[in-house]
């Protein structure tokens, strides 16, 4: 589930460009063509690490030169102080990748640390920690990666993978939505899910004849947890469930205890904080 390499060099690319359309000037101006540094990639906090691949891109594509050896790797914690990886190479490409290559590992390292804070609390239960669709723009393919790095698991990656009919769907179909999703169930193929949200115990009844033949996943929106447990024993087994809306670390533990067999939480990609991370350059060598 790792991302390709051409995945990884694309976004790289275009985040180089980004950075440097013309080449870092203060380099060109500052330094000798021939000056090399050693660096290092320093956790300033404890963490998850993630984004190797992104890393060693950032400075292999800026400049071949530069070596890159990674001291913990993707899905490893780490504590504060610790070294992630030592580069040595040209200075001027170390410096003008360094940037980038931190964006790229402090943003994943820091979904994959959240993550890994809401796996921790919900262990003991059956209850398996997911994403959502609220990503980054062009960022989802390595933000998901950090999520699994973190312990977590995705939930569909686009549009384009299952049936989900949420709130604004339902309000549409409004009576019609039985024969929507029946409908729905025979022209699909056979591995594509369907999934339907409800945000009160009320609309279990309608759903109830179509559990596990029509629809294989219900999701139980901004339940209070007592009526969150009341709807999967009532559910009993015969559908997934998944809790999802306004999870926190605070009120996660609680929700797992419900029995609930998912629980989607957005924030572990629209809200997880940039760890703080840092690269130490030794001395340059200017020969001449």
């Amino acid at each position: 589930m790792r991302p390709g390499r051409a995945a990884v060099e694309a976004m790289v690319r275009m985040a180089l460009e980004e950075d440097a359309p013309w080449g870092d000037l203060t380099s060109q101006m500052l330094l000798p063509a021939a000056a090399t540094v050693s660096a290092r990639l320093a956790a300033r906090e404890p963490g998850v690490m993630c984004g190797e691949d992104l890393v060693e891109a950032a400075f292999r594509l800026t400049d071949a030169a530069v070596t890159i050896r990674f001291d913990r790797h993707d899905g490893e914690s780490f504590a504060a102080g610790e070294t992630l990886a030592t580069l040595h190479g040209p200075a001027r490409g170390v410096l003008q990748a360094e940037r980038v290559a931190l964006n790229f590992a402090q943003r994943l390292c820091g979904v994959a640390t959240l993550t890994a804070a809401y796996v921790r609390q919900t262990e003991g239960t059956r209850a398996r920690i997911t994403d959502t669709r609220k990503t980054t723009p062009g960022l989802r393919l390595f933000e998901r990666y950090a999520v699994r790095c973190g312990g977590g698991q995705n939930h569909r990656f686009s549009l384009s993978d299952a049936v989900m009919a949420k709130d604004n769907h339902l309000a549409l179909l409004d009576t019609a939505l039985p024969e929507a999703l029946r409908a729905a169930r025979t022209a699909l193929p056979h591995t594509t899910a369907i999934e339907v949200e409800i945000d009160r115990l009320e609309q279990l009844a309608a759903l109830e004849p179509l559990l596990g033949t029509v629809v294989q996943t219900v999701l139980l929106d901004n339940f209070p947890v007592e009526e969150l447990r009341a709807a999967v024993e009532r559910i009993a087994g015969r559908a997934l469930t998944e809790a999802s809306g306004g999870v926190t670390l605070e009120s996660v533990a609680a929700i797992a205890a419900t029995g609930v067999n998912i629980i989607s939480v957005g924030a572990l990609t629209h809200s997880a904080r940039a760890l703080d991370l840092g690269l130490d350059i030794e001395p340059a060598t200017n020969p001449g």
